[in-house]
């Protein structure tokens, strides 16, 4: 899939969740709050297919896959906040919403220190 096909895909599945998501909002629409976040479980499908292929030809091919399984890892912890956002709002579970964004917060946090060591330079005595 070649970059503009990601951004592409990326911009629609976003469009379509803001606008369900406006309609939920605005009382337009009564439906539940699993179905509003539909485009993004399919886009995090998508991503996760993707994902996995890649990790499996790097892991075929002897590479290291320590960045792609970081991604898994990602990915997952988002659809983790995700379910228990929704299962917050659809008064499914109680939670407090400080234990529903461990994930996102674990997700955010791993990405600072990702972001850190690519920035910061390595050093070779």
């Amino acid at each position: 899939m070649s970059l503009a096909q990601r951004v592409l895909l990326t911009w629609i599945f976003t469009l379509v969740f803001l606008i369900l998501l406006v309609l939920k909002l605005d009382g337009k629409v009564k439906w539940s709050w699993f179905l509003i976040f539909l485009p993004v479980w399919i886009f995090d499908s998508v991503l996760l297919l993707l994902l996995g292929v890649k990790v499996a030809g790097r892991c075929r091919a002897g590479y290291d896959p320590r960045l792609k399984v970081w991604y898994l890892l990602a990915l997952m912890m988002k659809v983790g906040f995700c379910l228990t956002l929704c299962a917050r709002l659809e008064q499914i579970i109680s939670l407090r919403p400080l234990f529903i964004c461990v994930p996102l917060w674990t997700l955010l946090t791993g990405a600072m220190i990702q972001l850190g060591y690519n920035i910061l330079p390595q050093r070779t005595d």
